[in-house]
């Protein structure tokens, strides 16, 4: 990529993207009922000649662009999906749906992969197949390996696949990546203790499903220190404790809520052995029944080591982008994971942060920075150009 793209050609974009993604912003729509969300998409890339393919996964889509014969291709992926939480921006394209709430900036991934698809399809000379895909819930209901169940990857070959996230704990202008873990998996972890229960001043007759409770918090929090190697990262935390309802009565059911995170499935797996092991031994201990629901909903999400470095020279040839290596991964977890786990490629976070005090993704008054627009869409487009360059003969 010896030229620079056209900047003022994205800038000349930008204000129609950044139209779309207010409005999908005011209209948002949670897990797989992403409706109207795609429907907007399907006509933005069919007005521009794109070939789109609807009900991928439920309510995903692929908008694929074919230029030259090349049979290589590439993958660009942005998710749509809400979250499920009340919006308090107070600005003028806030959320018109009680309760339902773009608070991780996915109006705006969907935003800068249409607006890319535009540029690419005008303005950038490549030789191969771009496949667009847009993924439905990515929230914790695993969109993407929806999709891939679906057949995307067997209906639509990609040699490598590419994500980006905004993040505003970089400040606007900063892209970062890194080879190998850059998300971890994420297990759900829920625990339900049950007993006989009885009166409070007669604890002798009845087992303590409250005290087996107590005894079990303590104990999985010394998983990570004890039963993972030094050397590994990992996070445990309980979150939830629910039982009993007055001062007098000893429950008969309590319940236990929490989550543990990982970089490698190796680790997730000790984990995960951990917990039925202590479970079934607190349980035992105090003369309690149990019912254990681990769901381990996505994997660690691991970038190639060649193509971590091909998202980062993509993001380095763009005017107005510090491209760097992340120091370190990120506990947070990612379904484009699932997609990793199919075909090489690279999760990427594009900085989007207005200051000390940007708000955070998932909080209530977190907004998309409409300002690094331009960046993803030359992102995109760069890596179109960089992977699906003319061949040189």
């Amino acid at each position: 990529m010896d030229d620079k793209l056209d900047m003022a050609a994205i800038s000349r974009i930008v204000p129609e993207v950044t139209a779309i993604r207010r409005d999908i912003h005011a209209h948002p729509e949670l897990a797989y009922t992403e409706h109207r969300t795609a429907a907007i998409v399907a006509a933005q890339l069919r007005a521009l000649g794109i070939t789109v393919t609807e009900g991928i996964g439920g309510t995903g889509l692929v908008g694929t662009l074919a230029k030259g014969s090349s049979p290589r291709s590439i993958g660009l992926r942005a998710d749509m999906d809400a979250l499920g939480f009340e919006e308090k921006t107070g600005l003028a394209w806030a959320s018109t749906h009680p309760g339902v709430f773009h608070g991780c900036g996915h109006d705006g991934h969907t935003a800068m992969l249409l607006g890319a698809a535009r540029f690419i399809k005008d303005t950038v000379d490549f030789d191969g197949v771009v496949h667009f895909i847009f993924q439905p819930a990515e929230e914790g209901s695993a969109g993407a390996r929806a999709m891939i169940e679906d057949g995307l990857f067997e209906r639509f070959p990609c040699d490598e696949v590419y994500a980006l996230h905004n993040w505003p704990e970089l400040p606007a202008g900063q892209f970062q990546t890194r080879a190998g873990p850059i998300m971890a998996a994420a297990d759900r972890i829920g625990i339900t203790l049950t007993c006989r229960g009885g009166h409070a001043a007669q604890p002798h007759l009845t087992s303590d499903a409250l005290l087996a409770a107590a005894d079990l918090v303590l104990q999985l929090n010394t998983i990570v220190s004890r039963r993972v190697p030094a050397h590994e990262a990992a996070v445990l935390s309980v979150t939830v404790v629910q039982g009993g309802t007055v001062h007098n009565v000893i429950p008969s059911q309590v319940r236990i809520m929490g989550t543990a995170r990982t970089f490698s499935r190796e680790v997730q797996k000790r984990i995960e052995r951990a917990v039925r092991d202590m479970v079934a031994g607190v349980a035992q201990s105090h003369g309690v029944d149990y019912e254990l629901d681990l769901d381990s909903y996505y994997p660690p999400t691991i970038n190639a080591p060649q193509c971590a470095e091909k998202a980062l020279a993509a993001a380095a040839a763009v005017e107005g982008i510090e491209a760097s290596v992340a120091p370190e991964p990120a506990f947070t977890s990612e379904d484009f994971s699932f997609m990793l786990e199919a075909v090489p490629g690279a999760y990427c976070w594009l900085g989007q942060g207005v200051g000390v005090d940007a708000p955070a993704l998932h909080t209530p008054r977190y907004d998309f920075n409409d300002d690094v627009t331009g960046h993803g869409i030359a992102w995109f487009a760069n890596l179109v150009r960089q992977q699906l360059g003319p061949q040189k003969a």
